[in-house]
């Protein structure tokens, strides 16, 4: 068992102790960021006469050369360790000799595992970034082509005003818009640098610890040296950050399952992100969609996770803390994998727009437009509401929506319908006469598309 603190210990830890204390299983994933951080103490400490030029470049090199061929496949890490750190430092010692006993020089694995995770998260904020900013740019491409594609819009899951399916995804647009400044902001606040707090209390070495943040690309050290090594509310921000995410992707995932279905049929998912079933050939499932739905739940679980972990913990650095890794990894890969699938399925989607406006049309998603008509000819508004009303009922006992009506059968419910009423209901007028900032309107969606566009180009 290759261990960094036995000297106070007069025997050797249970066996079963010891792989429960042990976190190489999973925090070998962290290899890249502890060697990059080992490096940068390493250059510090040379600047500062800790080590010498010699002695740091020794460091510099084993330590590029461990990772270099743990990354090639010839040198493995396994259980024989207790953490990445101890795998690294008995590697390095192994191979440039005495020299690699100086690198933990004022440091402590609780400055160094502070280090590494938040190097960790802060690559991982700028991958899933990327991720999103593809998914905004399909959903871009899908709102440019749909600007005239008339839909219901929904409340209650009723119909209830015509839009279009560009404004309705939208709406989207703006819920991973929101993501990515989440992960911005998660990003900014993170960026401190905990190397150099050592185990607590600092150390009577004279680092530089403003010269290691700056190589490492912090805005420069972190403030406490306690809060230094006992925070994490960074990855429970991130966590923050990919529960909404995913409760975004579940939301458009819900709706995609449903225009799906036979009932709506809206959509048509690809065939490459679709599955059958084992007995039923007729099935064409929406398996991605559900899968995205149903992941959710576990992103939501490593962020209540953390927080339950993290509740009772006292100042400063506990084993607890160690909690906090696999439940980030789970839910970075987690995200990762969901945004760029249901980026890849959106992209393939294809959209009925006969079928959207049909529904649009029987759902009688014109009626408050009906209702506005009226109320342009000098009718109350309360009394047009009710004429409207018994409109839809005769619609639907005669099973045809606003527009089918014979102006005759309009005026039967009012004399002041005319023929300027056709016009007046048409899911193009209701939707192209509103145009203020945010509607569905052509003149408005334009608008949004430029922003749009100007956005995903910054």
């Amino acid at each position: 068992m290759a261990q960094l603190w036995g000297g106070r210990f007069t025997k050797e830890t249970d066996k079963l102790a010891y792989a429960f204390n042990a976190s190489i299983s999973f925090d070998q994933r962290l290899l890249p960021q502890d060697i990059a951080g080992s490096r940068a103490h390493a250059a510090m400490l040379a600047r500062q006469g800790i080590l010498t030029q010699a002695e740091q470049q020794a460091i510099d090199a084993g330590l590029s050369s461990i990772l270099e061929d743990v990354e090639a496949g010839k040198l493995m890490i396994s259980d024989e360790y207790e953490d990445v750190h101890s795998f690294v430092e008995a590697n390095l010692i192994a191979r440039i000799g005495d020299a690699g006993k100086k690198l933990h020089t004022g440091r402590s694995r609780n400055d160094q595992v502070a280090l590494d995770m938040k190097l960790y998260v802060r690559g991982e904020i700028d991958a899933v970034d990327e991720e999103v900013k593809g998914l905004l740019s399909c959903l871009f491409e899908q709102m440019q082509q749909h600007v005239h594609t008339y839909m219901p819009g929904f409340t209650h899951l009723q119909k209830a005003q015509p839009v279009t399916l560009a404004h309705h995804l939208g709406a989207y647009f703006e819920m991973f818009r929101r993501d990515r400044e989440r992960l911005a902001d998660a990003r900014r606040r993170l960026n401190l640098c905990p190397l150099g707090a050592g185990a607590l209390a600092g150390t009577t070495y004279p680092l530089d610890r403003a010269d290691t943040a700056a190589a490492l690309g912090f805005d420069g050290p972190t403030r406490n040296s306690m809060d230094s090594v006992s925070d994490r509310d960074y990855a429970i921000e991130f966590l923050g950050a990919l529960a909404l995410i995913m409760m975004h992707l579940s939301r458009f995932s819900e709706e995609v399952i449903l225009w799906n279905s036979d009932e709506y049929k809206f959509v048509e998912i690809d065939d490459a992100y679709s599955t059958g079933s084992s007995i039923m050939p007729q099935k064409k499932n929406p398996d991605i969609a559900e899968l995205v739905r149903g992941k959710t739940g576990r992103v939501y679980g490593a962020l209540l996770s953390l927080l339950t972990t993290m509740k009772g913990i006292p100042l400063a650095y506990d084993k607890d803390m160690q909690e906090d890794k696999e439940p980030v990894f789970d839910a970075v890969d987690t995200v990762k994998s969901c945004v760029h699938l249901f980026s890849a399925m959106l992209r393939t989607m294809r959209f009925s727009r006969a079928r959207m406006e049909e529904s649009a049309k029987h759902g009688y998603t014109n009626a408050t437009d009906a209702a506005d008509y009226l109320v342009n000819k000098g009718v109350p508004f309360r009394d047009a509401h009710g004429i409207v009303g018994q409109l839809v009922l005769y619609g639907i006992e005669h099973k045809k929506p606003l527009d089918a009506f014979t102006l005759e059968e309009f005026r039967q419910f009012s004399p002041v319908f005319d023929e300027d009423v056709y016009d007046a209901i048409s899911l193009k007028t209701c939707v192209e006469k509103r145009n203020t900032m945010g509607a569905p309107g052509e003149e408005a969606m334009r608008r949004e598309l430029a922003e749009a566009e100007a956005y995903l180009r910054a």
